[in-house]
């Protein structure tokens, strides 16, 4: 398995999908911070906030949802390696400013391979749900920001958004 020259290494020299082989790295610990948000009526973060949501607690599902979708990324996306032992957290707040949920994931993995596609699957799953949980009373809420706001770890060391 080579890499092309344009440094695109899920594609072989003559374009085909390949799997990157991570087996000459060396093990390192590896986190990723992503962020995003799901912007709504006022009307529907105080129903989220008082507790007045017909299928239950939207911050309480979409936090496990993030997690068991930060678990299971290699499943979703194409040539995503496997982490198995990778640590997911999610955190979700209301933000009235917004008005909606600011969701974070960290996700923290002792390998050869980065996490990041983790935590951006992990902020992404947990806004999803909180979406599916509340589009009865607000079908016009926003999925937006999702992105990663660091990474450490690796070949390539730290990268953080303040710093692109």
């Amino acid at each position: 398995m080579s890499e092309r020259d344009d440094g695109l290494t899920h594609l072989d020299p003559e374009g085909r999908p390949q799997m990157v082989d991570v087996t000459t790295k060396s093990d390192s610990r590896r986190t990723a911070i992503a962020e995003g948000c799901i912007v709504m009526k006022p009307e529907t973060l105080s129903r989220i906030m008082e507790g007045r949501t017909e299928k239950g607690d939207p911050i309480q599902v979409a936090q496990l949802a993030g997690i068991m979708g930060g678990k299971k990324t290699a499943d979703l996306i194409p040539l995503c390696h496997a982490l198995p032992g990778a640590s997911v957290e999610v955190v979700l707040e209301a933000d009235t400013s917004l008005p909606g949920i600011y969701a974070r994931a960290t996700a923290t993995y002792a390998g050869k391979t980065g996490v990041e596609m983790e935590a951006l699957t992990a902020v992404s799953v947990a806004l999803l749900t909180v979406y599916d949980m509340v589009k009865a009373v607000d079908r016009g809420m926003r999925v937006e920001g999702i992105r990663l706001l660091s990474k450490e770890g690796g070949a390539s060391g730290s990268w953080s958004a303040a710093g692109d």
